[in-house]
């Protein structure tokens, strides 16, 4: 249960967190892989769908544009929507896990398609003089170059991703967007800051180590990079 502090001055945030730590650290856990999960859903279903688009130039136009419509749907909305469509209960994490992950697939088809494009097609030709057949050519050659460009589609998805879970606090759904619902009905007869202040700090931290780790990734992944870049 989440205990109020007398003082709402901001400089409480440490002990509003001593107080309720273990609750606060149960939705820090909850927002980490609500907004983990559906970017590897999200990235699962856009390597098909971009190479799609990639491979068969017609598909490209109407498909990034249905998908970019998708991001156009307030996320308030689709949570509310997904129990209705999924069969699950309002308050289900899978609702948001899904929704999110409609919202991954929206940021990440169009990246997955330009990755792939920003391959140079001598690379492609050389690939395919080598004796490699087109899946062979995508998985060691088409892929591998186009990471840094689908890592920096990851970045932006998982920070979104990080902000948008915040929002389904508001249809109960427990993560670090209680934080700031508790705050507001704390300030009943005045400003409470601590719950505020110490879910968007937690929420940025999230987000910062999320990001830092796809770096991380990247980097991992293209090796070749940076023997390049040494020279």
């Amino acid at each position: 249960m989440i205990l109020a502090d007398d003082n709402s001055s901001p400089l409480k945030l440490f002990s509003y967190f001593s107080n309720n730590h273990s609750q606060v650290l149960s939705w820090l856990w909850s927002h980490a892989w609500l907004s983990v999960v559906p970017v590897v859903i999200g990235l699962i279903v856009s390597l098909p769908l971009g190479w799609l688009a990639r491979r068969y130039r017609w598909v490209y136009p109407p498909m990034v544009s249905l998908t970019g419509l998708l991001y156009t749907i307030p996320s308030i909305a689709l949570f509310v929507v997904m129990p209705s469509l999924l069969g699950t209960r309002i308050l289900d994490p899978i609702n948001v896990v899904v929704a999110l992950s409609v919202y991954t697939v929206a940021l990440l088809v169009r990246v997955v398609a330009d990755g792939l494009g920003s391959v140079p097609e001598e690379v492609n030709q050389a690939a395919t003089a080598m004796g490699l057949t087109r899946f062979q050519r995508l998985l060691k050659v088409e892929l591998p170059i186009a990471v840094p460009v689908i890592a920096a589609g990851l970045r932006v998805a998982a920070v979104s991703n990080v902000s948008m879970v915040a929002v389904a606090a508001t249809i109960g759904v427990p993560e670090l967007g209680q934080l700031f619902t508790n705050g507001f009905q704390l300030s009943v007869s005045g400003p409470y800051y601590p719950p505020i202040l110490l879910g968007l700090i937690l929420c940025v931290i999230l987000a910062l180590v999320l990001d830092f780790a796809i770096v991380l990734l990247n980097r991992s992944l293209t090796p070749w990079r940076r023997v390049v870049a040494a020279r």
